[in-house]
């Protein structure tokens, strides 16, 4: 190998030289498939629409399917399979692992989902706040009170709140309610997209919000780091820190594409 191929290598510059975490982490990668098609595309059939790699229908890891219910979310999978190099990489491909975790998970096994999601109805992020400073303390009122509003209106779920991090007990019909707007997510697309957003946010109340529409993907991740801002405003940003939390952005917002398209 020459030194002009070892420099074009990711990973294997001077900067991993210096950080011996990254360079163990880039050994210890897992090689990615090679691409094996020409093209990606998809085609109505039965129950929906199928991803097709070169014509030919493709399945989930599972051996199940590959297939969406509507176009759009069908379009989205073969962009996403389209642009892959010479390696197919899952990380950049968002939509198709949630849909593959749809399909080969949250599908099969519906109830257990709707348990995990409810047992956030009684430790929801919005309902902790901060005890200072003042600046923090206005910035999460200014961004979760709305929400929680909405929630108290719209779903018949009222949060009661508590300063930092000792445990509040939600109204049980408040949670019964939460438990009710979950269950009502017939999709099992939804349903996975749902999961997803409330992972990664530490809110239900978010998570569905998005999905019914009253807060755009943006605004709803925006509240969940209203923190975060604040202490990258106060403190400055650090540059890994900000990659992985572009990475759960990027999860979160295709979470939320599949939840408007299914």
């Amino acid at each position: 190998m020459s030194d002009d191929t070892r420099r074009d290598r990711p990973g294997d510059g001077p900067e991993a030289a210096l950080d011996p975490l990254k360079a163990v982490r880039n050994q210890t990668r897992p090689a990615l498939p090679k691409r094996f098609y020409k093209e990606a595309g998809f085609a109505a059939g039965e129950g929906g629409y199928r991803l097709t790699l070169d014509g030919r229908p493709a399945n989930t890891p599972a051996r199940s399917p590959l297939s969406v219910p509507s176009a759009d979310l069908a379009a989205l999978l073969a962009a996403e399979w389209g642009a892959q190099g010479e390696e197919i990489d899952p990380a950049t491909m968002p939509v198709t692992r949630l849909v593959n975790t749809t399909l080969d998970g949250v599908a099969p096994r519906r109830d257990a989902v709707v348990d995990d999601l409810a047992a956030y109805a009684g430790t929801d992020l919005l309902a902790y706040r901060a005890e200072g400073p003042d600046r923090l303390v206005s910035a999460q009122a200014a961004a979760w009170d709305p929400v929680l509003d909405w929630a108290r209106e719209a779903l018949g779920a009222r949060s009661i709140l508590s300063e930092g991090v000792m445990h509040v007990t939600q109204p049980e019909e408040s949670v019964a309610a939460l438990r009710r707007a979950i269950e009502a997510v017939d999709s099992p697309f939804k349903l996975a997209a749902l999961h997803t957003m409330t992972t990664l946010t530490g809110s239900l109340i978010l998570a569905l919000a998005v999905l019914h529409g009253h807060l755009d993907p943006a605004a709803a991740w925006a509240a969940a780091h209203v923190d975060e801002t604040y202490q990258a405003d106060a403190w400055g940003r650090d540059a890994e820190a900000e990659e992985r939390l572009a990475k759960r952005r990027a999860e979160f917002e295709a979470a939320a594409q599949v939840a408007a398209l299914a």
